[in-house]
């Protein structure tokens, strides 16, 4: 019997963290070359520190897009998220780019063929999971912390606070009473702030009302802990305070915690990826199992060899919430999702330049857009699963 009172934690980092920079620099190389040719294949790293970035990885695409032109992407990239810092200037900084044709031997294993289909680009296990904590039917700790920063970064590049600077990480713990979200325990935040003078209480004052209003009204109390820069100042910020890699917030990407993640990191990766695809895939078949009321929580795990196009196998749990068998669940959702590299992307629409704006706050929980970003988050399966499953 799982335990209907205790106390959960996740955090959230901002666009500005020198791990999300990098991811975002590595998925605006995806979007360039998916806006080029829908079928490119990149896998992209990126390091960030004190005014240098360096781009590595393995492409295939159009000849057009050169490295001098991948080198502005990057900057102008660095210029969105708001950095002009002397340490990490998005005019100034050096890009370097070492970006090279991708593997013979990988292309062989994974390009269709004449008696196969499109193999996954490498072995793996891939996690989905909904559950009814939040409308959008995410976790409430990952979902309020990410919250919390969007907001933030909004006020900052509108201008309505100047005082910010683009680096930040939040962390919020969340009280369960009988397997609910009821309130908020403590709150931590640390964001960068660009006025040298303020000490802790004075960014607590800027920040206080935006995270107020992030939270469900009565979730904070008198109780609630409150640690803002608890350290103290925060000016040095971003990668000139700290360097950043593609792929080291992986479960900020995710689910918080709150659920099982297979290790592959999502940003710099083409769709035909299935960390990321197939990743998507679970969350989107997860969500509409949920939202079809065949489960209050639903977890779904997706394994694949590198070469081969179906899945290994399908797994679900439903935690002990189900109203139906999960056997038979699996089976049904081999029937309305196609779950081969190919199947997926061409489900969800994933041959298209929309992975930038995945790099922060995210990839789960958000609203589907009219351009095809975020299409992961429709809910278009529910009657269909109901026939199915029963």
């Amino acid at each position: 019997m799982a335990r209907q009172d205790y106390l959960f934690t996740s955090e959230s980092v901002s666009e500005g963290h020198p791990d999300k920079v990098c991811d975002r620099i590595s998925d605006t190389i995806v979007d360039a070359f998916l806006g080029e040719m829908p079928e490119a294949r990149v896998a992209c790293e990126t390091l960030a520190t004190t005014n240098r970035v360096v781009i590595a990885g393995e492409t295939r695409g159009p000849n057009t897009l050169t490295h001098d032109y991948l080198a502005h992407l990057a900057r102008l990239a660095i210029k969105d998220i708001g950095y002009e810092q002397e340490g990490f200037h998005w005019e100034t900084c050096d890009v370097a780019v070492h970006l090279h044709p991708q593997s013979a031997h990988i292309a062989q294993g994974v390009d269709a063929a004449e008696n196969k289909d499109e193999g996954a680009g490498d072995q793996g296990i891939m996690f989905g999971y909904a559950c009814r904590e939040t409308p959008e039917l995410m976790p409430a700790p990952i979902f309020y912390a990410h919250k919390i920063l969007r907001m933030l970064a909004e006020a900052r590049k509108s201008g309505k606070e100047p005082a910010l600077g683009p680096d930040a990480k939040s962390q919020v713990t969340v009280r369960y009473a009988n397997g609910r979200p009821v309130g908020v325990t403590s709150i931590v935040l640390s964001t960068q702030h660009l006025d040298a003078s303020l000490e802790s209480e004075d960014v607590r004052a800027i920040v206080e009302p935006y995270i107020t209003a992030a939270l469900p009204s009565g979730w904070i109390s008198r109780d609630t802990g409150w640690h803002v820069n608890p350290t103290g100042k925060f000016v040095i910020g971003g990668p000139d305070g700290d360097a950043g890699l593609t792929g080291r917030k992986i479960i900020v990407d995710t689910y918080g915690g709150a659920a099982p993640h297979g290790g592959g990191a999502f940003s710099g990766k083409d769709p035909t990826k299935v960390d990321r695809s197939a990743a998507y895939a679970a969350r989107y078949l997860a969500k509409n199992v949920v939202a079809a009321d065949l489960a209050d929580r639903c977890t779904i795990q997706l394994a694949y060899a590198i070469g081969v196009a179906e899945p290994l196998a399908v797994y679900v749990d439903l935690h002990d919430t189900g109203r139906c068998d999960e056997s038979r669940l699996e089976m049904a959702l081999r029937e309305v999702m196609n779950l081969t590299p190919r199947g997926i992307r061409q489900h969800l629409g994933l041959n298209r330049p929309i992975y930038a704006r995945t790099a922060a706050y995210g990839h789960f929980g958000r609203e589907p857009e009219a351009d095809g970003g975020f299409s992961w988050e429709k809910i278009d399966l529910v009657h269909t699963l109901r026939d199915i499953a029963g």
